[in-house]
């Protein structure tokens, strides 16, 4: 792109004539940006003649803005305004001019939607100079004529690194330059400047849950701002993450956890926790057009990026109420593990129910019960149990052992072997 200085007078796309730039940095936009015929509308073929033209140039906290006015003659006209939900062939020059410009305005298809009126927006507060609240995305006869004239953007920081961004918080615009030409100019909303407390997730890898493997949730309060200052592009990550500052689409970050990224909602007014936000679509593709170690310079229209130098963003605190009552809350129940679970075995329990007799008191007992949990011999004349008997009309030997056999389970009054099971009442669960 060639850039001229020279006097008003002079006609720098003439043939033979030396371009030269007009004062004040008026940039030649009919080589840059010119509406012409081969756009395939009704074009505007460049003219020769001063008197048909003016050039004016923008001077603000926003990129340096240029517009060559061409005769209105030369223009086309809208049938109608055209504005959000409209369709037609007005909004496809709508949406091709724009996309000439270098702004999103979504798919080429006739269809005035979301995406058609941030564009709008962005070019009513950027070549319009409209307030950033003011803005209408509505495009009259007036802003269609502005749009067919030549504009060139041209960045306010030219010569940093290879590519860089700009971001203007009062106008609630960014502008992405590879090689000081705009790529991308995009609608935003930054930092609202209010204080907040709220219920946050932080994915892990986020600041704040930079070594964690799950979400971490808790409630922190922070204060809406974005600063100003000279910043560079550490990390990007894609797809939809979740922090501190709330849910982000694509995000690139350049000051900790302050990224611009993709969001459902991007309104006229400053909205977010301290983010740039930009189109959810815009963000879909807007990573391809920057690179690790870019320039961010974001200007407040207070001072200059380079007075804040990377001014460091206001760092969130954990609510302290919310930190008490977690704290208070999160304590385990007495009984978690005081006692053990209601299906311990009913077998721990002394067997001492399991042997009445079966036969009458005259009977002789059974040598062939191995059931048997005691080691006396049950009486044959009395239904009393008693460990002397005196009888002979038992069959069965008893063998007097202070050890249980294999087979039965010990006595009452012997302490329970290893293998068997504890008794009732004892916790079970493992030691932490």
């Amino acid at each position: 792109m060639n850039t001229t200085r020279s006097s008003p007078p002079s006609s720098p796309w003439l043939p033979g004539v030396a371009a030269v730039a007009l004062v004040g940095a008026v940039v030649v936009a009919g080589l840059a940006g010119g509406w012409t015929d081969e756009d395939g509308e009704d074009g505007l073929a460049a003219s020769s003649d001063p008197a048909r033209r003016s050039a004016t140039t923008q001077r603000g906290p926003v990129a340096t803005v240029s517009v060559d006015t061409v005769a209105s003659r030369r223009k086309s006209r809208l049938e109608d305004p055209v504005a959000f939900g409209m369709y037609g062939d007005d909004v496809t020059k709508v949406q091709r001019r724009l996309k000439k410009l270098s702004f999103d305005p979504g798919p080429i298809d006739g269809n005035f939607g979301e995406r058609t009126r941030a564009a709008v927006w962005g070019f009513e507060k950027l070549v319009l100079g409209v307030d950033a609240g003011a803005a209408t995305g509505v495009v009259t006869q007036r802003v269609w004529s502005r749009m067919q004239d030549r504009i060139v953007i041209e960045p306010r920081r030219p010569e940093s690194t290879d590519d860089h961004t700009e971001i203007y918080l009062p106008e609630q615009m960014v502008i992405f330059f590879r090689r000081d030409e705009p790529v991308l100019i995009s609608h935003m909303s930054s930092g609202d400047n209010a204080e907040w407390c709220d219920d946050v997730v932080i994915s892990p890898g986020e600041y704040g849950n930079a070594e964690g493997t799950e979400p971490l949730r808790r409630r922190e309060c922070g204060e809406s701002i974005t600063p100003g200052g000279v910043f560079n592009y550490e990390r990007q990550v894609e797809g939809v993450r979740q922090s501190a500052l709330g849910g982000m689409w694509n995000p690139v970050y350049f000051n900790y956890g302050i990224a611009i990224h993709g969001a459902m909602t991007v309104p006229l007014e400053p909205a977010s926790h301290g983010c740039i936000r930009i189109p959810i679509e815009t963000s879909e593709w807007f990573q391809d057009i920057v690179q690790m170690g870019d320039q961010v310079f974001v200007f407040d229209g207070v001072k200059e990026p380079e007075e804040y130098g990377a001014q460091l963003p206001v760092f969130n605190k954990i609510d302290p109420e919310w930190l008490a009552t977690s704290t208070t809350s999160t304590l385990p129940p007495p009984t978690t593990t005081s006692t053990p679970p209601t299906t311990t075995p009913p077998t721990t329990a002394p067997p001492a129910t399991t042997v009445p007799p079966t036969a009458p008191p005259t009977a002789p007992p059974t040598p062939a019960l191995p059931t048997t949990t005691t080691t006396t011999t049950p009486p044959t004349r009395a239904p009393a149990a008693t460990t002397t008997t005196t009888t002979t009309t038992t069959t069965t030997p008893v063998v007097p052992s202070t050890a249980p056999s294999p087979s039965s389970p010990p006595s009452p009054s012997s302490p329970p072997s290893p293998s068997s099971p504890p008794a009732t009442g004892v916790a079970t669960a493992p030691t932490r």
